[in-house]
């Protein structure tokens, strides 16, 4: 009896997740169904200001680091400073990075993404930064992350994705855990790969 009562939950769970009920396979179909969905998800931050230091950065309520994506929203607002004051933001990319701060490899990795004055990358990953309008944000300013079911196949490690306007897909940023802390540090920015042109600046417009 016990048996059948097992069979009639998972066969009415299979069919609420879209699952087949066929094979000996069924319970990890529905266990591996929930934890795609469940992985799979877009949270967005909302930043009435932008910081211009470390000390401001980690005055913000998700400086804890604890949110896997609040630390990936944070490495954005890290390069926004890029352009104006080059050791502001490597500081607040050593605090988001913890344990490994940044190295010269890295630092000049960032530096050539940035040639040709192409600051507008970083502003283009906030909502309402578009070609148009030579991807000016809108305020206050929001940051959308996103992770799908591949985002977090490795134990303490993750792969999330950060929403672009002049892309057409979001672009990746890899991340750790410390499990001491359970905070969630940067790795590899890896969202900084060319975009659309603003259109003031296309020859072709």
């Amino acid at each position: 009896m016990l048996k059948d009562l097992l069979n009639s939950i998972t066969r009415s769970v299979s069919g609420a997740l879209g699952v087949s009920t066929s094979g000996p396979s069924v319970l990890n179909n529905v266990i591996n169904k929930v934890k795609s969905e469940a992985q799979s998800k877009d949270k967005t931050f909302t930043f009435q200001a932008l910081p211009l230091d470390v000390q401001d950065m980690k005055a913000l309520p998700e400086a804890g680091l604890k949110d896997v994506y609040a630390t990936a929203a944070l490495s954005v607002l890290a390069l926004t400073r890029f352009e104006s004051d080059r050791e502001a933001c490597y500081r607040m990319l050593d605090f988001l990075k913890g344990p490994e701060p940044m190295n010269p490899s890295e630092k000049m990795n960032i530096s050539d993404r940035f040639m040709d004055g192409k600051f507008y990358k970083v502003r283009s990953f906030f909502e309402g930064a578009t070609p148009a309008n030579s991807y000016t944000p809108s305020q206050p300013y929001k940051i959308k992350v996103s992770s799908n079911p591949y985002s977090f196949q490795n134990q303490g490690w993750a792969v999330l994705y950060v929403h672009s306007g002049g892309a057409d897909n979001p672009r990746p940023v890899r991340l750790r855990q410390k499990p001491s802390t359970g905070q969630w540090f940067l790795v590899e920015i890896q969202y900084l790969g060319d975009i659309r042109i603003p259109a003031v600046e296309d020859k072709w417009k």
